[in-house]
């Protein structure tokens, strides 16, 4: 079976489809938005959104952009890669410390949400792009993050913080709860959702955690002496005891016996007890 003849007209209606038509086309893991651009007026207006894993058809001056719309993270600490350098809060004491995590959180998949956040934030900072969105965490995660952390942190002792389980569990949640109060402030909407924060025990510098870990090595040293002496004590006494009984000779003897320095060889009833030496 031979294929239709092309006639013309179709050619030139396919060409001009080629030259006049673009399009949108997202990953499964995306989100489109799609916009018309008026030439004569010069103005563009948002037609629609474009779901993960499709794709839609543009002409070729309309303008379209893509976001993700699967669960995004903000890495700090200090693995290659990460968006930031460990977090540094003060706590209620005046100790700075160092706090390692990571966030992760969804963009808001509403249409009209998205295209607000667009409109206002996204095409600022070309969040569309890689190094665009690494940008936008850095102001709008990073920043209210940071205020978050060391707001919770002024309410304790820095040894808290460190080695209280419960007080680290406490701070998290209040870190939890105020992050997204103040991402909400300063993105102005919640255009960033679905928040789970993850953060390890804040650490304090180098020189407290060495001073920290001798004072601890001296306790444990100081404990250990302590049970050592109650041990030689306990011995004392049972030395004082058996003097006692045996008289100062018999326990020299019965000390000697112990320690295999001498050894008896028995004799008949009614005879004298040898005593004799090892060499």
């Amino acid at each position: 079976m031979t294929s239709p003849r092309k006639t013309p007209a179709l050619l030139a209606a396919a060409a001009l489809l080629a030259v006049t038509a673009c399009s949108i086309t997202t990953d499964t893991n995306e989100v489109g938005l799609d916009y018309d651009y008026d030439s004569w007026s010069g103005t563009t207006t948002k037609e629609g959104c474009v779901p993960p894993g499709q794709r839609a058809w543009q002409d070729i001056n309309d303008p379209g952009y893509v976001y993700p719309a699967d669960q995004r993270s903000f890495d700090f600490s200090a693995n290659d890669g990460a968006e930031s350098k460990p977090i540094t809060v003060v706590s209620k004491d005046n100790l700075e410390m160092s706090v390692a995590g990571v966030s992760t959180f969804y963009l808001n998949q509403d249409c009209d949400t998205l295209a607000t956040f667009h409109d206002k934030i996204g095409k600022k900072f070309a969040a569309d792009t890689d190094e665009g969105w690494k940008r936008l965490l850095g102001v709008y995660i990073k920043q209210p993050l940071d205020r978050a952390m060391d707001a919770a942190a002024k309410k304790y002792a820095w040894k808290q913080l460190y080695a209280d389980p419960a007080i680290k569990q406490a701070w998290e949640t209040e870190v939890a709860t105020l992050a997204q109060q103040f991402i909400k402030e300063q993105a102005g909407a919640d255009y960033f959702t679905q928040f789970r924060f993850t953060l390890q025990q804040p650490q304090p510098p180098a020189n407290v955690s060495k001073a920290l870990a001798s004072a601890q090595e001296a306790i444990e040293q100081n404990a250990a002496q302590k049970n050592k002496n109650e041990q030689v004590k306990t011995e004392l006494e049972s030395i004082k005891e058996l003097v006692e009984v045996l008289g100062p000779e018999g326990y020299v003897l019965y000390q000697a016996m112990k320690d295999g320095k001498v050894s008896l060889v028995p004799v008949p009833i009614g005879s004298n007890v040898n005593v004799t030496p090892k060499q």
